[in-house]
């Protein structure tokens, strides 16, 4: 585990940037992880189930790609991740776009040289969105430590900074990305080891203090046909989507699947179920999970894709509802 900042706690203990102290402050050892515990089953999504619109079409502050997308459940807001106007895929440079749940654009944030954007997640200090996203990225482009920086708008941050935290949770690995699951507060991490893809699952509680030393679940995810474009956390599942942007060798309805994991014990528990969502969409690559819960209690599997012809590329955002 690496920390190359300093970071001091509010009182909800949650990090906040600075500069100069290491983890030891927290008690935070170094090296391999410790044995995983079991949690708790939980209900998941089913995904055979219909999925219905946020958004459709939507103008991000890049008119890429998007990569991935994550919510501010606290403070109602709505970021988007696609790479930098210009920039080369293997930089890792990345524009965050800030959204209103409608879809209306707000405001954007640069992180230069962070990763490719597969997933990331956001954790509100009072009315500041923290992110957590990859950072420092390797010559192909992906993130090789875990970030968390605040969002501030109309601004542009180098990796090579040192104002905000750095980690490399799990010893050896190369690549990081993360997701948030807000309703049973834990943080998903997907790491590179030993040539293949792990799963490491995290209590917020840990995660907010800069510990990563006790996962609650450990495991190596079964191998699933097609081009990975995100995944998420819900309670005891992990959700994760593939699929190409649509193509004369890919038409409507496209080759999208969702597939859902049981994180003690790495097997699948549905899926992979092809699904049909913005299927009249122009061009529709799947980018990105997300998990939501609304005021009124409904938790919510949101699916993104990205939309739009070339040059003019759009965000759009679904979601499935039903649990079993």
């Amino acid at each position: 585990m690496e920390h190359n900042s300093r970071t001091s706690l509010t009182r909800r203990g949650l990090l906040r940037t600075a500069t100069g102290v290491g983890l030891a402050a927290f008690g935070v050892g170094y090296g391999a992880a410790s044995a995983a515990a079991s949690v708790g089953a939980t209900s998941r999504f089913d995904l055979s189930q219909p999925s219905y619109d946020l958004f459709r079409d939507k103008n991000l502050h890049s008119n890429r790609v998007q990569q991935s997308f994550a919510f501010d459940s606290v403070n109602k807001r709505l970021f988007v991740a696609a790479k930098r106007l210009d920039s080369p895929e293997s930089a890792g440079d990345l524009c965050i776009s800030q959204l209103d749940f409608a879809g209306n654009y707000v405001s954007y944030m640069h992180l230069n040289g962070f990763g490719h954007g597969v997933a990331f997640g956001v954790r509100p200090v009072g009315s500041t969105s923290n992110l957590w996203i990859e950072t420092d990225a390797n010559s192909n482009g992906y993130g090789t430590k875990l970030a968390f920086i605040g969002y501030n708008p109309g601004t542009t941050v180098d990796a090579a900074s040192q104002g905000f935290g750095k980690f490399q949770p799990i010893s050896g690995a190369t690549e990081y990305t993360c997701s948030i699951d807000p309703v049973y507060n834990r943080m998903i991490v997907r790491y590179h080891k030993d040539g293949a893809k792990h799963i490491a699952v995290y209590d917020l509680a840990d995660t907010d203090k800069g510990d990563f030393s006790s996962p609650v679940a450990m495991f190596t995810p079964p191998a699933i046909a097609g081009t990975p474009q995100g995944y998420t956390l819900y309670g005891s599942y992990m959700y994760f989507i593939t699929g190409d942007g649509y193509s004369a060798s890919n038409p409507d309805p496209g080759n999208t699947y969702i597939t859902s994991i049981n994180i003690n014990t790495g097997a699948i528990a549905q899926g992979p179920t092809l699904t049909k969502a913005g299927s009249t969409l122009v061009y529709r690559e799947p980018e990105g999970l997300a998990i939501y819960r609304t005021d009124a209690g409904e938790s919510r599997l949101f699916l993104g894709f990205a939309s739009g012809d070339e040059g003019d590329r759009r965000s759009s955002i679904f979601y499935k509802n039903a649990l079993v």
